[in-house]
């Protein structure tokens, strides 16, 4: 392969993204480029006054099928495979009549977008490229001669290095154009394969494929030491990844898992019921609640665990407003995540310039379909999102004594919040807010333990006569091996419990709850999060 600077003759334009392609074309011809295009690029090229070759000109054939057969032609594909030091393929080239093609400038159909907005399924079949990937990863083969562009944002620098290599390319830039284009295609190949699992209803296709396009790169990873970077993938879902940042520092790889976990949880809520706010530290939960307004949500949310929530994440069902905003910042805060915001929200906000401010454009719907992924050494774990809703669970009463309705209400808040709350879960909770949450802990009698403490700390921090677990419900994410995390429950002065139940010990702990004249719920579904 050589190392030299390749001279750009004649480029093939083919994108369906036109966003500065004439501006584009008319630097290419400055550099004196012949340009080489196909339908509807060519058309553009043309009605701005430059001079254009159509590609059924160049190949002999017209365009055909709705434009499906185009570009797959070997005067195409000769132009871009051929290597120009290679004697036999030179020879080739001139006994068929094949001129060497040396920048392809091509951005795919817009299959992830036409997907992304509900098309039917004809539609979306139609937008899927044959011709388009074929040219990339030709020319990306053989980027020792020939220059792939795949993305608007490259013109720039490819112009760039035109400049600087009086109308050639270096190596180094072809190799990684090509690296990109491979990964464009790839990301493109991944989006269309999961769609088609999808519209057959394969949860396990035998060759699963993840891509995503680069968002930002992140300063380091979860600890300074680790690389990082933040893509997007055709998953259309309201969260950070849809966000516009309003304010504030870059969000760290912490911050954006924080931030996600926080926005999830959220979901749970339905904004057009009641208002309700998240503070989320560590990928936890620390503080939930509901509220006659965001600002009540968040000071109940607050008196949760104020200590946790120093440097936490607040994510919003609703709008942004004044109230709430001034209340966020009367403490450190890293991220505020938000629907929208109001434009004395938003000053508020503004007056902290290190807190981010993060506005989705929307809630992410909790009982949506998605995956989710892993990765494990060597593997990738891949599921459906936990969609499970409790307002859709049958409910079923385990002890003699039913639930009131105020404990019925809680109890569903609780399992919501649960759903979000890393296992073993405990959840605490008492007029639509958190009162105690119990984490991540090996033993779901410690997670009972720990949620009670939290709420004994937090009570001494306000100055109040008892904790608040004191005639609390509680929600366990799953059932209670034994009676033993059940009673310690009850000592903190829960009345009520939700669980899915399903143990060997069932009965064990309905006996336990029947005997302290605690209601109980089966939910039937079970919300591990690790």
């Amino acid at each position: 392969m050589t190392t030299s600077p390749r001279r750009i003759t004649r480029a093939l334009l083919s994108v369906s993204d036109k966003s500065g392609l004439i501006d584009f074309a008319r630097a290419l011809t400055g550099y004196g480029v012949e340009l080489v295009s196909t339908g509807g690029t060519a058309k553009a090229i043309k009605d701005a006054g430059l001079k254009v070759i159509d590609v059924a000109e160049l190949t002999g054939f017209p365009e055909m099928m709705d434009g499906r057969v185009k570009t797959l032609h070997p005067k195409v594909h000769g132009g871009l495979l051929a290597i120009r030091d290679n004697k036999e393929h030179a020879g080739a080239m001139k006994a068929h009549d094949i001129r060497p093609i040396d920048l392809l400038v091509v951005s795919l159909y817009p299959f992830e977008e036409t997907v992304a907005k509900g098309a039917d399924y004809d539609d979306c079949i139609e937008n899927i490229d044959i011709g388009g990937p074929a040219m990339i990863r030709a020319a990306a083969k053989n980027h020792g001669d020939v220059t792939v562009v795949v993305d608007a944002a490259d013109y720039a620098p490819l112009l760039d290095e035109l400049k600087a290599q009086n109308g050639a390319t270096s190596l180094a830039l072809r190799k990684r154009f090509a690296a990109k284009a491979y990964a464009r295609t790839a990301v493109y190949d991944a989006a269309i394969s999961n769609w088609f699992a999808q519209q057959l209803g394969d949860t396990v296709p035998t060759f699963r494929a993840v891509g995503g396009k680069l968002v930002e790169a992140l300063r380091y990873g979860e600890n300074p030491h680790q690389n990082a970077a933040f893509y997007r993938t055709p998953d259309q879902r309201f969260g950070v990844s849809t966000a516009r940042q309003v304010q504030g520092k870059q969000l760290s790889y912490n911050n954006i898992n924080d931030t996600d976990a926080a926005y999830e949880c959220i979901a749970e809520f339905d904004p057009k019921r009641t208002p309700a706010v998240v503070i989320v530290k560590h990928a936890n939960p620390c503080g939930v609640a509901e509220g006659a307004s965001l600002l009540e949500a968040y000071r109940k949310a607050l008196a949760c665990d104020p200590t946790s929530a120093f440097g936490g994440i607040v994510a919003l069902n609703r709008k942004l407003d004044a109230e709430a905003a001034k209340a966020i910042t009367e403490i450190f805060t890293e991220v505020i995540i938000a629907p929208d915001a109001s434009e004395e929200a938003i000053a508020i906000v503004g007056a902290k310039k290190n807190l981010r401010l993060l506005l989705t454009g929307g809630v992410p719907d909790p009982r949506a379909a998605g995956l989710t992924a892993k990765t494990v050494a060597g593997g990738l774990l891949v599921q459906s999102r936990d969609n499970a809703v409790v307002d859709d669970m049958i409910l079923k009463v385990a002890t003699k004594r039913a639930p009131t309705a105020g404990e019925q209400r809680d109890l569903a808040f609780a399992f919501r919040v649960a759903k979000h709350v890393k296992s073993n879960t405990i959840v605490y909770a008492k007029d639509l807010a958190t009162v105690g949450i119990g984490a991540g802990q090996m033993s779901r009698i410690d997670s009972a333990r720990i949620a009670a403490r939290k709420a004994e700390d937090a009570a001494k921090e306000s100055g109040a006569s008892a904790p608040l677990t004191k005639g609390s419900v509680v929600a366990s994410d799953a059932f209670f091996p034994f009676a033993d995390g059940l009673l310690v429950a009850i000592e903190a002065g829960a009345t009520a419990v939700i669980q899915p139940g399903g143990s060997v010990r069932d009965d064990e702990v309905i006996k336990a709850a029947d005997e302290h004249g605690i209601a109980m719920v089966f939910t039937g579904t079970r919300h591990f999060k690790h």
